[in-house]
């Protein structure tokens, strides 16, 4: 029991005093923890507030590191998000089938161009035998100088396309309608143009019914596309969609190969897609089983894979130069901590002969020299902030800041910050308090 009745009177046991003095206890220590650390704190920031310009100086290597880190992060952020809507979005479920698919170096480049041309008659195989593709369309193009009247155009996308290319591309119209199988069949000399060719030549009339001359071709405007917008400062919205057939009749050459862009069922279907279009088209080609594709595919995926190829490359060279920063700015803050305790070692011999122990002066130390390196990476969050904002008001390039580069930034700074300091404050710990005291600073 925890209570015993001695003279009519209720008498803890030491028992229930213990059990319930433990959390005091503990309640108490955690209290005393949390002064002291604040108490740490503030002999850190005034130490740093007394030496402003000494404190700045210290810090460059840290901001010149954090800044950096936190820049360069920004642009290979907002680049991935621009890549991966801009110009890895082939459309929902979508993936390419074409001659060469994605090559990164000059013997690949060589070896394909032995491959053969991407031919209709391959297309009609994917189109009439896939059972797990939703819709195959086909494109071939060039560029050519269009007129209406007197006005010109030049390096215009001319683009042969089957009526599922609408579709396919998740393009939307704004006026009149798409391609049909009608058009394509007769071979129709009918265009659907984008905004960059309608705003040119038919800014305030109704383009549709109106006439475009393409190299000495005429053809009927039917459509026109909404506006797409610009990729890497360059227009997507520059281009004229004619029937595949009507192109094949009046533009085609031997050396045509077609794209193709197959939509997959679902995405759960991509991968499967994928090996249906590659086992008909190498039993087309007749390859052996240990042979080569002699065609290239690509997907999102793989766009995605060989960017982040890229800007990881970028990345590492800027670590590197980050990792050189920081080393550099950790032996300054090393160097400024050491002269400090220095400057200081009355006040030390001081506070050791109050009773302040070891461990209190290492923290103190540890404290102001992390404090230091993080108030440095601040200033360089700050900064690349500033810049990183500057640059999107004025530039088209596309930046970021991803939270995640902020708290990498300040933590690696303030983990600089303690490495560089634990050899000034275990110095600063073993100094003996009289020989502290009779010292003159």
């Amino acid at each position: 029991m925890g209570v015993a009745p001695i003279d009519g009177l209720a008498r803890v046991s030491p028992a229930a005093s213990a059990a319930g003095g433990r959390p005091r206890i503990a309640v108490v220590s955690f209290r005393r923890g949390l002064v002291a650390q604040l108490e740490t704190m503030r002999l850190a920031l005034d130490a740093l507030r007394a030496h402003k310009l000494r404190s700045f100086l210290t810090l460059l290597g840290v901001i010149l590191a954090v800044f950096t880190l936190v820049a360069v992060m920004s642009v290979v952020a907002g680049l991935n998000f621009y890549v991966a809507d801009r110009i890895a979005n082939l459309g929902a479920n979508v993936y390419l089938v074409n001659r060469f698919g994605i090559i990164t170096n000059e013997d690949e480049w060589v070896k394909a161009q032995k491959r053969p041309l991407l031919s209709m008659e391959e297309f009609t195989n994917l189109k009439n035998n896939m059972r797990t593709a939703a819709q195959v369309a086909a494109i071939l193009g060039s560029l050519s100088d269009v007129r209406s009247g007197n006005n010109l155009k030049e390096d215009v996308n001319i683009l042969g396309v089957t009526p599922n290319y609408l579709e396919v591309r998740s393009l939307n119209v704004a006026v009149g309608r798409f391609l049909t199988e009608a058009d394509e069949l007769h071979h129709a000399p009918a265009c659907f143009i984008g905004a960059d060719i309608a705003k040119k030549f038919f800014s305030s009339v109704d383009p549709v019914g109106k006439t475009i001359r393409a190299g000495t071709h005429s053809y009927q405007v039917v459509g026109v596309a909404e506006v797409i917008g610009t990729t890497l400062g360059q227009s997507r919205d520059n281009f004229m969609l004619i029937p595949l057939g009507t192109y094949v009749k009046e533009w085609g050459t031997q050396r045509d190969s077609l794209l193709l862009f197959v939509q997959a069922q679902n995405a759960e279907m991509m991968e499967a897609s994928q090996d249906e279009a590659r086992m008909l088209l190498r039993a087309s080609r007749h390859l052996s089983w240990n042979a080569p594709d002699n065609f290239g595919m690509i997907g999102s995926d793989s766009i995605m894979a060989l960017w982040k190829n890229l800007t990881g490359r970028l990345f590492n060279v800027v670590l590197g130069l980050t990792a050189v920063f920081l080393v550099v700015g950790g032996i300054v803050i090393m160097n400024i901590m050491l002269a400090s305790v220095t400057e200081r070692t009355r006040e030390i011999g001081l506070r050791r002969s109050l009773g302040a122990r070891k461990r209190h002066i290492v923290m103190q130390f540890l404290t102001e020299s992390a404090v230091l390196a993080a108030v440095g990476g601040m200033i360089g969050i700050a900064l690349a902030y500033i810049v990183v904002a500057a640059a999107r008001a004025l530039t088209s390039i596309p930046m970021r800041t991803p939270i995640s580069a902020v708290i990498l930034s300040l933590g690696v700074s303030t983990a600089v910050g303690l490495f560089f300091g634990i050899y000034p404050a275990t110095r600063a710990a073993r100094l003996d308090p009289i020989e502290a005291l009779r010292a003159e600073n």
